[in-house]
């Protein structure tokens, strides 16, 4: 497994120096979701070419060889993170609503 290059700790202060901290952790939380989903799609559509159709036994080495390679990547958290830590990730928080009828 390759190493890590981004060290949590140094997010964190980059991020505290901007006093964003939470807000960063809720985007990296979002990101990392996205990243997610788009491995699981990557993954369904490399491993529907192989699926055998149970007319054979033993061992599928295309299935093995596909699950090995989407071992390899990164995990999505980590790849948030460092998308936060070089300035890739940005965000916006929405404005509030003011409402028409305060309440007294």
């Amino acid at each position: 497994m390759e190493t890590y290059s981004v060290n949590p700790i140094k997010v964190r202060m980059k991020e505290s120096e901007k006093g964003v901290i939470y807000q960063s952790i809720v985007a990296m939380g979002f990101r990392a979701r996205q990243i997610n989903d788009f491995i699981k799609s990557e993954l369904t559509v490399r491993m529907a070419d192989v699926i055998d159709t149970g007319e054979t036994e033993g061992v599928n080495f295309d299935q093995i060889a596909i699950s090995r390679e989407f071992d390899r990547i990164p995990k999505p958290t980590f790849m948030a993170m460092k998308e936060i830590y070089e300035g890739k990730l940005s965000y916006e928080l929405p404005k509030p609503e003011e409402t028409e009828n305060p309440v007294k």
